[in-house]
């Protein structure tokens, strides 16, 4: 690991776990953080996001992007970075690895149908299921319940995208917990994994939306920062034919974007005079990330994916298939609780919120294809039946 900068996060100096634990020499000469990113990756939530969508819901083909994968491209990105600008890689790499957790099956539909479950009761946000699923619903240890993250790595996963003035319900107990001081700025290796998650899907989801066959490249010509970059790979590859250079592309621009962050993040540390992890944490703003300029063009290269491929109409169609099998079994475990696997059932609280609360952690873990096999099973092969 490359010598870590003085505002980096330092397991030496992390501000520890919840739970006390007794280091077992037996389990290998690991700092905090590694053990971190080991829980991560060893957890059943991070097994799961094999089956969970990224884009495409239950893709048929096997080279599509799946949560798992794309977590892994995230890790990437964020080592890369983390390494070059003399930060924490362990630190950076488990949150980038964790920071999907709490997604849903179907993706931000299978989010929708739970948020407007659980309107009446604090709503739903998959960052703070994040820190639910990892503190509280995952069971490794005798003694407590979660993997007892250290506080840097709850602190990240808690406002990697900034400062949280209003917590949903989940993450105000998180933080009733253990103060994670959501106020203030998170660690440079938070800021660092959030960047790198935006580098990872801007680029990738074109990948895949082309391989689909509902992005084409006279799409994407039309946004000039992608067409000039386009040119310049033509220029250098003249000799090859333009279906072999769209990944030379999309390396293209996931360097461009890395360089921007490195740059961008660079000047900054040094315009601030930012020396330590509260220096980070009291800057008063995000110093990891893109140039205005970069910014500008990645905000208008996401509303091009929104309109060309989130939005397509195709996956407008299968966003709400899910949905509407995520509100189903809601529904169905509300009035059946036996329908549920008998130790989610015998432990489903009386009273709300706890009661639909308890349904939403159960369907949060859910992948799509356990999500549809249940629907099957309750419902046949309707969706969204009364």
């Amino acid at each position: 690991m490359t010598q870590l900068q003085s505002y980096a996060s330092d397991p030496a100096n992390s501000r520890g776990r919840l739970h006390d634990e007794k280091r077992d020499v037996t389990r290998g000469p690991r700092d905090d953080f590694q053990r971190d990113r080991d829980r991560i990756i060893h957890c059943i939530s991070f097994r799961r996001l094999r089956h969970k969508t990224q884009v495409f819901v239950a893709p048929d083909g096997d080279h599509y992007r799946v949560r798992l994968t794309h977590s892994l491209e995230v890790a990437q990105i964020g080592r890369t970075l983390a390494r070059a600008l003399g930060l924490n890689e362990d630190l950076t790499e488990a949150l980038c690895l964790a920071h999907d957790i709490g997604h849903p099956p179907f993706g931000h539909a299978g989010e929708d149908a739970l948020e407007e479950a659980l309107a009446d009761h604090g709503g739903f946000d998959h960052n703070a299921q994040t820190i639910r699923t990892l503190t509280k619903l995952e069971t490794p240890y005798p003694r407590w319940n979660g993997l007892n993250l250290t506080w840097e790595m709850l602190e990240g996963l808690a406002k990697h995208n900034g400062p949280v003035d209003e917590p949903t319900w989940a993450l105000a107990e998180a933080n009733d917990a253990v103060d994670l001081d959501l106020h203030s700025w998170p660690s440079l290796e938070a800021q660092i994994a959030a960047i790198a998650d935006d580098i990872a899907y801007d680029n990738h989801d074109i990948d895949d939306g082309m391989r689909a066959g509902l992005l084409t490249l006279d799409q994407l010509l039309e946004l000039p920062f992608i067409a000039e970059r386009w040119q310049v790979i033509r220029d250098r590859f003249a000799d090859v034919s333009p279906d072999r250079l769209l990944p030379e592309l999309i390396r293209d621009q996931i360097g461009l974007m890395v360089n921007d962050v490195l740059e961008t993040t660079s000047e900054r540390l040094k315009l601030l005079a930012v020396q330590t992890p509260t220096d980070v944490r009291q800057a008063g703003q995000m110093i990891g990330g893109f140039s205005d300029e970069m910014a500008e063009k990645e905000r208008a290269l996401k509303g091009f994916m929104y309109e060309n491929l989130y939005h397509h109409p195709k996956q407008m169609a299968a966003a709400e298939e899910g949905k509407m099998m995520v509100a189903d079994l809601v529904r169905a475990y509300r009035e059946q609780p036996d329908l549920m696997p008998d130790d989610w059932a015998a432990a489903l609280p009386d009273a709300e919120p706890a009661r639909i609360r308890h349904i939403a952690d159960f369907l949060a873990g859910m992948t799509d294809r356990y999500a549809r096999n249940r629907h099957q099973e309750i419902f046949g092969e309707m969706v969204g039946q009364d």
